[in-house]
């Protein structure tokens, strides 16, 4: 559970460890908000691999759907720390969404492409491209 803290003891001392959540749901929510300030189209694309997922698989490619989460193309959406849940329509049919945060790859505005893409769960992050080392280029200034 986030947030919690447990006891650790280690050696002989005594601590509590809190347990972060992840920054991932406050990023989706930050994006989407910043978007629609910006009278911009937020989109999210989601692994449809990902246990838990409900939305229509009608409507994926390659395992990757996405979504229009705007005010306009869903109802009553609801953005915690561990799902997005909301009412979208597909095909004129009403479809309850439910989208694990560990589901979403990216979120963006369809206008301008402006926005975030995460990492695979579990992934390594990228190396840093090879560059020679160089010294540093400090002197001594009297």
């Amino acid at each position: 559970m986030p947030n919690e803290c447990r006891y650790s003891l280690r050696g002989n001392h005594h601590r509590y460890v809190t347990v972060m959540v992840s920054t991932k749901p406050y990023l989706i929510r930050a994006v989407r908000d910043w978007a629609l300030d910006n009278n911009l189209t937020p989109h999210l694309i989601v692994d449809m691999q990902c246990e838990g997922t409900l939305v229509p698989e009608a409507y994926t490619q390659d395992d990757r759907l996405t979504l229009n989460i705007s005010e306009q193309a869903v109802r009553d959406l609801q953005m915690g720390n561990e799902w997005l849940m909301f009412f979208s329509r597909f095909g004129g049919q009403d479809f309850a969404v439910e989208i694990p945060v560990e589901a979403v790859v990216a979120i963006f505005a369809r206008e301008n492409g402006e926005g975030i893409a995460f990492a695979e769960e579990g992934s390594a992050p990228d190396e840093p491209p090879d560059s020679k080392v160089c010294p540093p280029h400090l002197r001594v200034v009297k």
